[in-house]
């Protein structure tokens, strides 16, 4: 009832985001990009006057544009509202994962939790030499001569893999420039510190990728009292993805999602 009595102050309220799954464009099942966040993302900010946001992320990481939209729009929404944002990381924030918590004020997590991975990753497969063995010849006409860059089903050119590289070095440039304005002075000068390694727990908190150790009900409660209201946010789930997701998905998608978790033994 406080609320609606005038002159009364209420119990503050903090906007907990879950951020869980692999940061992609389109797809189904859980994905992360910034058009499915935003209407999230805006009513966590503007509905109720938080005193703060809490993101809690799980991602393994993906597209670093996605990841630059939406930590772009975290930051942006912070800003206007004058609102501190809190990121608390469970399995793993790592790759485009680090880059939304690192777009927090804030990074806390849990002894076992994985961070890190700066860089950027590329893979796919080489079939020329199956094709020849099968007997089978590839035909491709295209009209500029960098339009078949990387085929598959070709032998790998080194002047492909130069531009792949120069490429993967812009977006790589871009990361750290995120990281470093994000964490400022709290990065050590680890020299792996970019290079692509991750790190647990407490190693994280050495090298400055996050302040401490905490989990976001006990946190918030020590910062904003016993009395704190937390208001969550969450993707709503259509009937097919909560009974028929594994059955109606692309298989391939789900293989590099798949993929995407076990590099960091999830």
């Amino acid at each position: 009832m406080k609320r609606f009595i005038p002159f009364m102050k209420s119990e503050p309220t903090v906007a907990v985001i879950r951020m869980n799954g692999v940061i992609a464009s389109g797809g189904r099942g859980q994905t992360l990009n910034d058009a499915g966040l935003a209407p999230l993302l805006e009513k966590a900010f503007r509905k109720g006057k938080p005193e703060a946001v809490a993101l809690v992320i799980n991602s393994p990481g993906g597209s670093p544009v996605q990841s630059s939209l939406i930590g772009a729009r975290i930051k942006r929404l912070a800003e206007e509202h004058e609102v501190k944002t809190f990121a608390f990381v469970e399995d793993v924030a790592a790759s485009g994962g680090y880059w939304l918590a690192a777009s927090a004020d804030e990074i806390w997590v849990d002894d076992s939790s994985i961070v890190g991975s700066i860089g950027v990753i590329s893979a796919s497969f080489g079939f020329n030499e199956l094709m020849e063995r099968q007997g089978i010849e590839r035909r491709v006409h295209t009209a500029g001569k960098d339009k078949s860059m990387l085929d598959p089903f070709r032998p790998e050119k080194p002047a492909d893999v130069k531009r792949l590289k120069a490429l993967q070095q812009q977006i790589h440039d871009n990361f750290i420039a995120h990281v470093k304005k994000g964490r400022g002075d709290r990065l050590s000068d680890d020299k792996d510190l970019f290079t692509g390694e991750i790190w647990v727990g407490g190693h994280a908190i050495e090298v400055g990728l996050v302040d401490g150790v905490g989990h976001v009900v006990p946190k918030m409660k020590e910062l904003y009292g016993d009395k704190v209201r937390f208001q969550v946010y969450g993707p709503k789930r259509s009937i097919f993805q909560r009974f028929g997701s594994q059955l109606l998905g692309d298989a391939m998608a789900q293989i590099d999602d798949k993929a995407l978790w076990a590099r960091f033994g999830l």
